[in-house]
C-alpha cells in the first residue's frame, strides 16, 4: 500500500536533505598538529571558511603511510593533507593522489621544485646550525658554516644531529667544500666518509623535534642542528642559543588531496585560498615557518622585522640551500638503510 505523504514525511526528507547539503558544504583537513596546525588554523582554515561560506574540519596524519592507507583500502575520508614534501614525492609516484588544478590553484611566485601535477609545497622549514652561546664564542669567534660544525678542533665541544640521512648527507658534503649550486646528485660515499669523521664528537642523535629544542635548552650540546622554528621556540623560552641562515638548508612540507576525496572540488577551492599570497603572510605571522609564495612578501602583511625572522624571506633564503624532495623521493629508502648500517658501524 502506498503511504501518504505526510507533514512529518516532509519534514525528514528536508532535514536529510539540509544534512546533505551541510555535509558538501564541508572538508576534512590533515595536519601534524600542534603549534604547526594551530598557525594553519588561523592563517588557512577560518579566512577559508569565511570566504567559502564552508565548515573546514580538523584531523591529524602522521605521515604517507596513514594516506595509503585511506587510499588502498578505497574509504578515503580526509580532502587535504599536509605531509613532508619528501613523502609528497613517493606518493605521487605511486599514484595515491589527484591530480591539482592549477587554472584554480594559482602557483605565481611558488618555486618550480615546490609544483607538481598532484602536490604543492606549503611551507618552508630549514635545519640550521646553532650553538650553546655558554660554551661557544666566548673568544669571539663564531662559527659561521657547516665546515665549522665539523672543525671539533677550532670549535670543540658535542655535537648532536637528526637521526636521519636527509639534511645530513647534504651537511656533510657543504662542510666537505662541496659548491651549494653543485649538491645534487648527492655524492653519497663523499658524504658517509665525511659523516664518519664527525662520529666521534656526535654526543646524541635526536629524534623529534621537541627533544632537539630541549637539548638546546638544557645545554646539552655545545652544537645541533635543528629546525628553525623548534629553535625559534627554545630562545623564546630562554634558551641560551645563537644560529646562522648561513648553508641552512630549506626543506618543504605539502599539500594533497588523496585520491577518492571525498570533496575534491571543494577541496580544490580552499587550496587554492591556502596558497594565495595573502594567505601564506598571515601564516608567517604565526609561526616561524615561511611561504613558499614569494609572492607573500609583497603584501605588505608582514614586516620589516618578520622579513629578518622568516627563513624563506629573499634576505635569508639566498644563503640557503633548496633540499631536492625529488632526490630524496627517489632515493631515501636505500639512504635510511645504509644511514642504520653507518651508525652500528
Amino acid at each position: 500500500m502506498k503511504r501518504p505523504f505526510t507533514l512529518s514525511t516532509a519534514i525528514f526528507l528536508a532535514t536529510v536533505q539540509l544534512a546533505s547539503a551541510a555535509q558538501a558544504d564541508e572538508i576534512l583537513v590533515s595536519s601534524g598538529g600542534g603549534a604547526l596546525q594551530d598557525a594553519q588554523r588561523e592563517a588557512f582554515f577560518k579566512p577559508t571558511e569565511k570566504a567559502l561560506n564552508i565548515k573546514i574540519n580538523e584531523s591529524t596524519a602522521t605521515g604517507l603511510q596513514d594516506v595509503r592507507v585511506q587510499v588502498d583500502s578505497g574509504s578515503v575520508s580526509w580532502d587535504i593533507v599536509d605531509i613532508s614534501a619528501e613523502e609528497c614525492a613517493i606518493g605521487s609516484k605511486q599514484g595515491l593522489f589527484e591530480p591539482i588544478d592549477y587554472n584554480i590553484v594559482k602557483a605565481d611566485g611558488i618555486d618550480p621544485s615546490m609544483v607538481h601535477k598532484d602536490w604543492i609545497g606549503q611551507f618552508y622549514y630549514s635545519t640550521v646550525m646553532a650553538w650553546n652561546t655558554d660554551t661557544v664564542g666566548k673568544n669571539g669567534v663564531k662559527p659561521k658554516d657547516w665546515a665549522d660544525f665539523y672543525d671539533v678542533e677550532k670549535f670543540p665541544g658535542t655535537r648532536s644531529v637528526y637521526d636521519h640521512p636527509r639534511g645530513n648527507l647534504e651537511i656533510a658534503l657543504l662542510a666537505d667544500g662541496v659548491d651549494p649550486a653543485k649538491l645534487y646528485p648527492l655524492d653519497v660515499d663523499r658524504a658517509f666518509k665525511k659523516l664518519a669523521t664527525l662520529k666521534p664528537s656526535i654526543g646524541i642523535w635526536w629524534n623529534s623535534g621537541a627533544q632537539s629544542a630541549q637539548l638546546i635548552k638544557d645545554g646539552e650540546a655545545d652544537f645541533i642542528q635543528i629546525w628553525n622554528g623548534r629553535l625559534a621556540a627554545a630562545m623564546r623560552d630562554g634558551a641560551k642559543a645563537e644560529f646562522t641562515y648561513n648553508q641552512g638548508l630549506l626543506m618543504a612540507d605539502c599539500f594533497l588531496i588523496p585520491k577518492g576525496a571525498p570533496h575534491k572540488d571543494l577541496a580544490m577551492k580552499a587550496l587554492a585560498m591556502f596558497m594565495s599570497p595573502e594567505q601564506q603572510a598571515t601564516f608567517a605571522k604565526h609561526i616561524d615557518y615561511g611561504p613558499v609564495n614569494a609572492k607573500a612578501f609583497e603584501t605588505g602583511i608582514l614586516d620589516d622585522a618578520d622579513r629578518k625572522r622568516v627563513n624563506s624571506s629573499p634576505e635569508n633564503a639566498k644563503s640557503q640551500v633548496m633540499v631536492s624532495d625529488e632526490w630524496w623521493g627517489e632515493h631515501g629508502t636505500e639512504m635510511i638503510e645504509r644511514w642504520q648500517n653507518f651508525k652500528q658501524q
